[in-house]
């Protein structure tokens, strides 16, 4: 899946990495910034969706 399209119907262990990939995509909650005393300023595992492929 990392070269082509994603198909439609994907197996539900697909979906599950899927979902967790997207809920690893965002950014740092701003309260850790606070927390860490502004030394965690990012999210240096971010992913956009065209440049880094999955590789699943």
């Amino acid at each position: 899946m990392s070269k082509g399209k994603e198909p439609s119907h994907k197996s539900f262990r697909t979906k599950q990495k899927l979902a967790k990939a997207q809920r690893q995509n965002r950014p740092i909650p701003q309260w850790i910034r606070l927390r860490t005393g502004n030394t965690i300023r990012y999210n240096a595992k971010r992913r956009h969706w065209r440049k880094t492929r999955l590789g699943l």
